[in-house]
Parts: C-alpha cells; structure tokens; sequence
C-alpha cells in the first residue's frame, strides 16, 4: 500500500486551504489496530472507538472548521491491512458552502487488503445554493475484502428554504479489485440546466442516496427482501431501487427527505452486514449525539 502521492494532491497542496490525512490500520493479536495516522490540514480523527471489541475498530473523522468553502481540498486516504475490520464515519453532516468562483475538492481512497473489511458511513453532504464542488471516490480492493459504503447528498437547504438554484456538483466514484475495475460512476449535475430536474436526474427531489456493497455473493432472495421491506417502511413518495451484478449490490433512494435516506440505507446495510461481514449490525454512537 502507497503513502500519498505528491502528483496526485499538488493541486491540493496549491490550495489556499487544503487538508490531507493518512490512516492505516492493522490487525495485531486479533484486534483491529490504527498503527498510523498522518494530518495536515483541519482533518484528523478524533478518536478510535471499539463498541464492538477488539475485531472492529471505528474512526470518527473531523474536520474542525465545520464547513468546506469555495478552494478548500480535502484528501483522505485509508489503508487497511489484511484481516483487519474498519468502520469509518464523521460526527455530522458535511456543508459545502457557495464557491466564490472556486471549486472546493474532496478525493477519497481506501484500500482494503485480503480477509478485511471497510465501512465507509459518513453523515450527509449538504451542498448550499452556489456550491461548486468535485468528489472522487476510489475504492481498491484485493483478494476477498469487503466493502460497505453509504452516502446522502442533499441539494439546498429546504428546511431554511434555501434551493439550489446556482451550482455544480461533479462526482466519480469507482471500485476495483485485484487491478480490475468492476464499478465505475460519474456525472455532472448543473443546478438551474433542465437535465437537473429531468427524470433522468433527480426528477425536481432535493436529496439522493446510494449505498454500494461489494465483497460475499448475496443470494437473491436477500435483494428480494430488501426491496419488500423498503416498500413497506417507506413514509412519502419517494422512490427507493435496489440492484445487484455478481458481487455487488447496489440500493438508492431519490426523494426530499435525508431522515428517510439515512434510515432506508441504513435499513439496507443493517441487512447486508450480517450476511456479508458476519457481524450484527452496530449502529456508530456518534450518529445519536
């Protein structure tokens, strides 16, 4: 596994405000150890917690300011080593405030090594009127390691009756294993453009959400389930679709709510983690503060 990049972040390091962190966590005597964090920046972890034993270790990251203005670059990166478990999520939402002309950056990579697995459960972004904003994912794992990821974005903030009526949003994320990409997705979503609210895109909802699991097949009865139950919890018209392609399984939701997307994906990896990871489902404690 590879330190940061220097040609990979120098347009980070340029930045009028940019933050870097490194982690590494490996498995030492059975228990899921952080033996390496690397900060620069306002971005480090505020505490490594084990609510489930020594076999899971969960990292809260921070980023102190609160908020992420126009320039602003984040880079994280996560390593973890063969056999090691790792639950990774923040404390509250993200803001990504208007642009001022800027784009604000936040790339992503995590590498899984073989028998461990990563969580990857942050709280949701939330993307102010004005915001111009690029988010790469990368995810690489190897041999049977698996991966759980969720994320919510929210487009304006419509309880303050704010729309999102200027700005963009480019996003990529991807996933390999053994060197062979086996999910890729991007796009660009141009507030105030008819494509934005056409029903190709978000169809005039404010708030979209995907949870992605790649790792142990899951038979399709599981998938059959999870769209029974969604059906059944769902409190508003928004909808809710699950999919699954050999060793992924991929479930979105598409509505106003981030309460409702939080807890129907939520609901979705409370499934999925037991058959997958073969541990019961334990909700951050971060998430109730």
């Amino acid at each position: 596994m590879n330190d940061f990049s220097a040609t990979r972040f120098s347009a980070a390091s340029q930045s009028h405000n940019s933050a870097h962190l490194l982690l590494q966590i490996a498995c030492r005597n059975g228990s899921s150890t952080l033996v390496r964090q690397k900060h620069s920046g306002p971005l480090r972890v505020q505490k490594a917690l084990y609510p489930e034993g020594p076999d899971v270790c969960q990292l809260i990251i921070i980023h102190p300011p609160g908020g992420i203005v126009g320039g602003d670059q984040l880079s994280t990166q996560v390593q973890v080593g063969s056999s090691a478990n790792v639950v990774v999520t923040t404390p509250g939402g993200t803001k990504w405030y208007r642009s001022n002309g800027q784009v604000s950056r936040q790339e992503v990579i995590v590498e899984v090594g073989r028998n461990a697995s990563l969580e990857w459960l942050p709280q949701e972004s939330i993307f102010y009127n004005q915001a111009c904003v690029e988010l790469d994912h990368t995810v690489l794992l190897t041999g049977d390691a698996h991966y759980l990821g969720m994320e919510v974005l929210c487009f304006g903030r419509t309880a303050s009756g704010e729309a999102f009526e200027t700005g963009t949003l480019r996003q990529r994320s991807t996933i390999y294993r053994n060197g062979k990409c086996i999910w890729v997705e991007q796009g660009v979503l141009c507030a105030g453009e008819a494509m934005f609210n056409s029903p190709l895109c978000l169809s005039g909802n404010t708030v979209c959400g995907t949870l992605i699991a790649a790792g142990k097949a899951v038979a399709p009865s599981v998938v059959t389930e999870i769209r029974e139950r969604a059906s059944q919890n769902r409190r508003s018209d928004a909808g809710f679709g699950v999919s699954q392609r050999k060793d992924l399984i991929v479930a979105r939701y598409l509505g106003h709510s981030s309460e409702e997307a939080k807890r129907m994906l939520t609901d979705v990896w409370k499934m999925l983690r037991p058959i997958m990871l073969g541990r019961d489902a334990v909700m951050p404690r971060i998430w109730n503060t």
